[in-house]
């Protein structure tokens, strides 16, 4: 709602043409004669600054330009060195990590990339603690020193941290120019670029904020993945129509996030397109402020037992076979746990505790609830989603829940939709505002693939999630799961972590999903590696 639509799709890829790129470099023409890689999507990005988001969108950006001291091996899907040396070592009392740099580091304007530059990448990212940023990422991190250039030394609050070299292949690990971002406030997206401050596969040459990208192949990087093309173009699209007709017509090469399931299954019988799959682990939720849910903290008639009914009273009513099949056409599939399927410690705890105990809702059971809590009937209940970062298909999703939730007349609800930059804002509980939405929409793309990341983000004191809630008991089971080297002891805690919150409610995982794009066939190399990202670098063109 709110946003400016393109209306013909060879209309919005030739406007790339004529954008001024930041810098002098002309968006749409490539350095070297070739032809550029063109990619579209609909994703919008928050912030190029990695201090300032924890979004898809920023992130997609972030991992082609930034380097990492460990990134995903797209041929592997095993987590290694990028400019890293090795895989570092711990201590003997595994409090401290050690991690070594590559020689001869440079970031493509010529700075020194080096340890400080490290530490500082990090420290800012704390100290900047932006209410949209990935700093809850960092939690376990005490202290980096930097006993000389070449080597940095991250003091850790649990030994053994099984989650630390994920993190710092996460969106909390972008290795940022200490001589072009500021130490306490973000930088913007003009200094960034007009400096080349990048050390990545790639360079931007060109940015035009959620409307068009120029990426040129950076001949510094020494990292994991060198480009193997010489220039990518990203072209954003308002909705997923215009993105389907751009690929299917050949305006652009691939089409990455978000295609609407319709669109999918189209696009699966034309020929001149091919569909690529990669790794679920997308999870589409439900989030509850806890602040200003129906009877929440900061509400008039305030009633901690009240609000509790009203978020279980939600779980009864919720009809996740449905989503997955009428909106979604099966590329999602129902999700009732906090953990994903095929991950360590997923546990179907709400398929259990809710509805009808198989998967389908249960009016009796969400009117008892509500009845003995003593709360009178019809709830209004306040809903915002977003379309434009989640998807088009998200107008379904949430009519299909309003319609679900006033089953039986327990809930009257009202559903609204805003613009992403806004929505993002707007979502969170910071120290001067509740926050603008009771419940919410939410999607999650998990940093690394380890069940910490569908844990600390959401539950863990100064979580990403900023929601207002807080349990102390589950905030310490998800330290102690970190640093538990034993598998079958951490999966018990695992488990344990999601009976408290399929107990608490503060979020209600809906959906889980499969990274999907769709290329032209003379696109080769699109890989949707296990990290669940798309990385430009292994993608060529005939």
């Amino acid at each position: 709602m709110g946003y400016k639509r393109i209306t013909a799709a060879m209309a919005a890829v030739a406007a790339v043409a004529s954008l001024a790129a930041c810098g002098g470099v002309k968006a749409g023409t490539t350095q070297d004669g070739s032809n550029a890689i063109t990619i579209g999507t609909t994703d919008k990005i928050v912030s190029l600054d990695p201090a300032g988001s924890y979004d898809n969108g920023s992130y997609a950006v972030q991992i082609q330009v930034f380097p990492f001291l460990y990134a995903q091996n797209y041929k592997t899907s095993v987590l290694s060195p990028d400019i890293a040396v090795d895989d570092g070592s711990w201590s003997s009392d595994g409090t401290e990590f050690t991690v070594k740099l590559k020689d001869g580091l440079t970031f493509a304007n010529g700075d020194t990339l080096d340890s400080k530059d490290v530490k500082f990448s990090f420290d800012r990212v704390k100290k900047i603690n932006d209410p949209n940023g990935p700093s809850s990422l960092l939690a376990n991190i005490e202290s980096i020193s930097t006993p000389d250039a070449s080597t940095v030394v991250f003091k850790d609050s649990v030994p053994y941290d099984v989650t630390l070299k994920q993190v710092l292949s996460s969106p909390a690990g972008p290795i940022v120019d200490d001589e072009v971002f500021s130490a306490s406030k973000l930088t913007s997206a003009d200094t960034i670029v007009k400096k080349n401050a990048f050390a990545g596969p790639y360079k931007l040459t060109s940015f035009k904020l959620n409307e068009a990208l120029s990426y040129a192949k950076n001949t510094s990087y020494k990292g994991l993945t060198p480009a193997k093309n010489s220039e990518v173009q990203v072209q954003y699209f308002a909705d997923s129509s215009n993105l389907k007709m751009a690929v299917q017509e050949g305006q652009i090469d691939i089409a990455y996030r978000s295609l609407t399931p319709t669109d999918i299954s189209d696009l699966s019988k034309n020929s001149k397109v091919t569909v690529v799959k990669g790794p679920g682990g997308e999870e589409r939720l439900l989030v509850f402020n806890m602040k200003i849910q129906p009877f929440g903290e900061s509400q008039a008639d305030a009633d901690a037992g009240k609000a509790k009914a009203v978020r279980q009273a939600v779980a009864n009513l919720l009809d996740r076979e449905e989503l997955a099949e009428k909106v979604y056409k099966g590329t999602y599939t129902p999700m009732y746990s906090y953990i994903p399927d095929g991950l360590m410690g997923h546990k179907d705890t709400l398929k259990t505790a809710y509805g009808d105990g198989e998967g389908g809702p249960s009016l009796d059971k969400a009117k008892k609830v509500l009845e003995d809590a003593g709360v009178t009937t019809p709830v209004t209940l306040n809903i915002q989603y977003n379309a434009d970062h989640y998807g088009a298909s998200s107008a379904d999703e949430y009519a299909a829940i309003k319609s679900q939730l006033e089953q039986g007349g327990l809930f009257s609800v009202k559903i609204q939709q805003t613009e992403w930059t806004q929505y993002s804002k707007e979502r969170v509980v910071t120290d001067d505002s509740d926050g603008s939405y009771p419940l919410y929409q939410l999607g999650w793309f998990p940093d690394y693939s380890d069940p910490d990341n569908y844990l600390s983000p959401f539950f863990r004191d100064g979580n990403f999630v900023n929601n207002g809630y807080h349990n102390s008991e589950v905030n310490d089971l998800i330290v102690k799961q970190a640093g538990e080297k034993d598998e079958s002891s951490r999966k018990a805690i695992l488990e344990k972590i999601q009976e408290l919150e399929s107990q608490d409610l503060s979020t209600i995982p809906l959906l889980q999903g499969s990274q999907l794009a769709v290329t032209g066939k003379n696109i080769k190399g699109v890989v949707l590696d296990a990290s669940f990202r798309f990385r430009y670098a292994s993608v060529t063109k005939s």
